[in-house]
C-alpha cells in the first residue's frame, strides 16, 4: 500500500506541472490577443471588439495548446532544456499563429456569405481578420512569455542549488569535491548535470585541461586552475575526494600517463562518457564508471580488417572449448558476423548453456546456437559433430591451460591438447573443412612447462596437416588474457575481497597481456588471413611487471600497497618463467608483417613429421611417468626440473 502511495507521488507532481502549463498558455495566448488589439486600437476597447475577441477565445485555446501538444512541448522536462527544446517551442507558436489567421478568414469569409444572403447585417460581423501586425506581436510574445514561464522554473531550482551550495560551504559540510579532467564537451555536460542535481554527488572545485586558452576560464562557476600535469597539486589544494576523466580524444599513452598520476593521488577516479548529453538516456553521471584495470594497460588498438573475417558469413562454425573464456568470446567476435550457425563443443555443459542463452537474446535466432557436449580426446564424438554439422570452420580453443595444475598432471595436458588437437585436426581435413585456427600460447616458445611443451607440440600437429590438406591450417599465439579463467586478475580481485595480501610469485616478474576481445578477434581474422601452416603472433607492446599489476589494482580499489594491502611473493611456481618470449630464434629471421602492422607471421620450422606422428600413435600406451620424457623427445628446446 505505501508503495502505491509512493508511486502515485511522482504522477501526481507532473500532473499538477502539466495542469499549470495548460492554464499559463490559456491565459498567455488570450491576455495577449486582447491586449494587442487594445494597443493597436490607441488603447480603446468597446463592447462589440470585447465580444469579437471573445468568441475567439475557443479555437485560439484551441490552436496554441493543440500545437504546443504536437511539438511534445508537455513532455520536455525543462529543467534540462536545451536550444532545440526552445526552437521546437518557437515553431508550435509560429504554426498556431498560422491557424488562427487561417480560421479567422475562414469565419469572415462565413459572414460576409451570410451578409450577402441578409441573414446577417453588417453590424453582426463577429469574425473578421486582424491587422497582420497583431498576429506577428501575439507570436512574437506569446513564445517570449511561454518560454518565460517555463525557464522561470528552472531558474528558481538553480537560485536554490546556488543557494544550497553556498550554505554548504559556509558550514563545511562533508560534500565531495569534484576534479574533472577536462575543460571539453564532456567535462561541461557533467558539471552542468552535477548543477541539475543540486550538486547531491558532489561540488566540482576545479578543471584541468591542457589547452593553455581555457587556463583562467570558468565553466558554470568552476574555475579551470591548471594543465593536466598539475593534478597532483589540484588535489591537495582544492581537497579532492573524486576525480572525473572527461577527455575524450587522447592518445593511449597520455592516457594512461594521466590516469596513472589520477589513481596515485588516491581519489576515486571516475571515467565520464564519451557521449555524454544532459537530460538524455546517456547523461555523463550515469554513464561514469570506475577506471578499471585494462584501462591503465591500454595501448593502440590493433585495427583489424573486418572484410577479411567475412569468410564466415553464411556459415557453420565450430568452437571447440566454446564454453571457456576465450572460446566464449570467440564465439561472440564471430556472431558479430552473420554465420548461419555456430556450434559449441564443449565437456562442461553450464558455461556453454549460459552462452548460448546470451547470444540467443542477442541476436534473436539468428545466428542459430547449437550445443553439442563432449571432449576432443574422443575421435567418434568428433565425427558425430561434424557429420550432423560439415562446419566451414574450425576455431581449437579446447585445451588444459592452467600451468601448474598440469605439472601435476602432466598426461592429461598430453592427452587433452595434443592427442585432442590432432583427433580435431584429422576429422577437419577428412570432412573438408575450409579453415582450422589452433589458439596457442607464448609459454610454446622455449617451454619450460607442460602447458608450453603440450602447445608447442599443438602448432607443430598443425603444422604437419598444412602441408597435404585442403584445409587452411594455422595456429594464432598470443600472452596472457586479461580476465580469462585463471589468470591473475580475477585472482588478485578475489584476494582484495579478502583484505589481502595479494600474491606475487616473483619481484621481477613479467608478462604481455592483452584482453580477451583483442585475443578473440586476432583469432578470427587469423582465419582469413590464413594460407596454410602459419603461426601468428599479435605485436603485444611492451611486457608488464606483474607486481606493478598488483599495485595498481589496489590503489584502483582506494588502497594504498604495502600500507592498507600487503604484496607477498611466494616464489616461482613449478615449470614458471621469470620472462615469456613471443618467438623462437629460429621464428625471427623469417618473421613478416601481414596487412595489418599488429599482426605478424612466423617462419615454418622443421621438424620431424614422422617422429610427431609416431609419438602421437604412442600417446594411449603411454606411462604416464615418461610424460616429460616424451614431451622432451618432441621439443627438444623444453626444460624441466628433472628431479
Amino acid at each position: 500500500m505505501k508503495k502505491q502511495r509512493q508511486d502515485k507521488k511522482p504522477k501526481m507532481r507532473a500532473g499538477k506541472k502539466l495542469a499549470a502549463l495548460l492554464a499559463a498558455d490559456f491565459l498567455i495566448v488570450n491576455l495577449l490577443y486582447f491586449l494587442m488589439v487594445f494597443v493597436h486600437w490607441n488603447f480603446r476597447m468597446d463592447d462589440f471588439l470585447a465580444l469579437r475577441l471573445a468568441l475567439r477565445v475557443p479555437y485560439v485555446t484551441l490552436a496554441y495548446l493543440g500545437c504546443n501538444a504536437l511539438f511534445r512541448t508537455y513532455n520536455t522536462l525543462w529543467k534540462y532544456a536545451g536550444l532545440y527544446d526552445m526552437i521546437r517551442f518557437g515553431i508550435s507558436g509560429v504554426c498556431a499563429t498560422g491557424i488562427v489567421l487561417v480560421c479567422d478568414y475562414v469565419g469572415m469569409k462565413i459572414c460576409r456569405g451570410l451578409m450577402a444572403a441578409g441573414e446577417l447585417a453588417e453590424s453582426q460581423l463577429y469574425f473578421n481578420v486582424l491587422p497582420y501586425s497583431i498576429y506577428l506581436d501575439v507570436a512574437i510574445f506569446f513564445v517570449a512569455s511561454g518560454l518565460c514561464v517555463r525557464l522561470a522554473y528552472r531558474l528558481v531550482r538553480m537560485v536554490a542549488t546556488e543557494r544550497r551550495r553556498y550554505e554548504n560551504e559556509k558550514s563545511r559540510k562533508p560534500e565531495k569535491n569534484l576534479l574533472i579532467v577536462g575543460a571539453g564537451h564532456v567535462g561541461s555536460a557533467l558539471i552542468s548535470e552535477l548543477q541539475m542535481t543540486e550538486y547531491r554527488l558532489g561540488f566540482p572545485v576545479a578543471i584541468l585541461d591542457d589547452d593553455e586558452k581555457k587556463v583562467g576560464q570558468s565553466i558554470l562557476r568552476t574555475p579551470v586552475v591548471g594543465s593536466c600535469d598539475d593534478m597532483e597539486a589540484a588535489v591537495a589544494k582544492y581537497h579532492v575526494d573524486q576525480i572525473y576523466f572527461c577527455i575524450t580524444e587522447i592518445d593511449d599513452a597520455r592516457k594512461r600517463e594521466l590516469l596513472e598520476k589520477a589513481v596515485g593521488t588516491g581519489c576515486t577516479v571516475k571515467m565520464a562518457s564519451d557521449h555524454a548529453e544532459v537530460g538524455g538516456k546517456k547523461s555523463p553521471l550515469k554513464e561514469a564508471r570506475q577506471v578499471d584495470i585494462l584501462d591503465l594497460l591500454s595501448r593502440a588498438p590493433v585495427e583489424l580488417n573486418h572484410d577479411v573475417c567475412r569468410y564466415v558469413t553464411g556459415e557453420t562454425v565450430l568452437v571447440t572449448g566454446g564454453g571457456g573464456s576465450i572460446g566464449s568470446e570467440l564465439c561472440r567476435q564471430i556472431a558479430r558476423y552473420s554465420p548461419s550457425q555456430i556450434v559449441i563443443f564443449d565437456i562442461y555443459e553450464n558455461n556453454a548453456y549460459t552462452l548460448k542463452n546470451a547470444l540467443d537474446a542477442q541476436y534473436f535466432g539468428n545466428p542459430k546456437i547449437e550445443i553439442r557436449i563432449g571432449s576432443v580426446r574422443e575421435e567418434r564424438r568428433l565425427r558425430e559433430v561434424f557429420e550432423e554439422f560439415h562446419p566451414s570452420s574450425v576455431f581449437h580453443a579446447a585445451a588444459h591451460k592452467h600451468v601448474p595444475l598440469m605439472e601435476d598432471s602432466p598426461y592429461e595436458a598430453i592427452k587433452n591438447n595434443i592427442l585432442g588437437t590432432y583427433n580435431t585436426a584429422k576429422v577437419a581435413d577428412e570432412f573438408g573443412a575450409r579453415n582450422f585456427v589452433l589458439l596457442s600460447t607464448d609459454k610454446a616458445v622455449n617451454p619450460t612447462n607442460v602447458m608450453g611443451a603440450t602447445k608447442r607440440c599443438c602448432e607443430l600437429v598443425v603444422q604437419h596437416f598444412s602441408k597435404f590438406s585442403k584445409t587452411k591450417f594455422a595456429a594464432v599465439r598470443f600472452g596472457n588474457v586479461l580476465g580469462s579463467n585463471g589468470s591473475v586478475i580475477p585472482l588478485f580481485k578475489e584476494q582484495l575481497e579478502h583484505g589481502g595480501p595479494l600474491t606475487v610469485t616473483h619481484p621481477d616478474i613479467t608478462r604481455y597481456f592483452m584482453t580477451i576481445p583483442e585475443a578473440a578477434q586476432l583469432v578470427v581474422q587469423a582465419g582469413g588471413l590464413a594460407k596454410g601452416g602459419e603461426i601468428f603472433v599479435l605485436d603485444m607492446g611492451e611486457p608488464v611487471k606483474i607486481v606493478s599489476l598488483a599495485e595498481k589494482l589496489i590503489r584502483l580499489s582506494g588502497y594504498e600497497p604495502y600500507v592498507d594491502i600487503d604484496i607477498q611473493f611466494t616464489g616461482l611456481r613449478p615449470g614458471e618463467k621469470l620472462y615469456e618470449e613471443l618467438i623462437l630464434p629460429s621464428e625471427r629471421e623469417g618473421m613478416h608483417k601481414t596487412e595489418n602492422d599488429k599482426i605478424f607471421v612466423t617462419a615454418p620450422y622443421d621438424f620431424d613429421e614422422d617422429e610427431l606422428m609416431r609419438h602421437i600413435g604412442f600417446i594411449c600406451d603411454l606411462l604416464p611417468e615418461d610424460s616429460r620424457k616424451f614431451l622432451k623427445e618432441l621439443v627438444p628446446n623444453y626444460k624441466f626440473d628433472k628431479a
